[in-house]
């Protein structure tokens, strides 16, 4: 483990979201603002720099049932385009490696930790054009965050081979990751 102390201390100390789910206001409309497949929001064209306004925006995020993504607060509802997943993995942690007790964190481009486990499972598809593997981990409020390849890499080195295949352990669950 680094130097964070524990994968418990860090999702213990982010602050929570705003509680999105008890927030039904009718659709005020459609916002300019697209969220890129590599994470960057854009507003009316312009690229959002502000890591903290991106941050905000992501905390009243939420994707409903219909598939599409709104921004929302207690009086009003705006959708958004998100071209693949809003949000992407960009680090991970491990505790308790190689125990029945291993439990693997990843860390968000807003800089938010999920536990990957059954309720932020890990789930890995392809690409129907080239192949290649997609991973993602289910946060909240119907969002999912697409895995970077650095972070794919590592989870890969923490997995396990089983019967051929690539096997992550984390927080009681097994997910698979592919094959070998």
């Amino acid at each position: 483990m680094s130097a964070l102390d524990s994968i418990e201390k860090l999702l213990s100390e982010q602050k929570g979201r705003p509680p999105l789910d008890k927030w039904h206001p009718e659709l005020s409309g459609d916002i300019d603002i697209r969220i890129t497949a590599d994470g960057r929001w854009f507003h009316e064209g312009g690229e959002i720099k502000r890591h903290e306004l991106v941050c905000l925006f992501s905390s009243i995020l939420r994707r409903e049932d219909d598939g599409q993504y709104y921004l929302v607060t207690p009086v009003e509802k705006w959708r958004l385009i998100v071209d693949d997943l809003p949000l992407i993995v960009v680090d991970t942690e491990i505790e308790n490696q190689g125990t029945l007790e291993q439990r693997v964190a990843v860390k968000t481009n807003v800089d938010r930790w999920y536990a990957i486990a059954a309720e932020h499972p890990l789930i890995v598809t392809e690409d129907e054009t080239s192949g290649e593997p997609q991973p993602s981990v289910m946060t909240e409020y119907g969002l999912a965050a697409r895995v970077n390849r650095a972070s794919f890499y590592r989870l890969v080195e923490m997995a396990e081979q089983e019967d051929g295949k690539l096997i992550l352990a984390s927080s009681g669950s097994n997910f698979e990751l592919g094959s070998c």
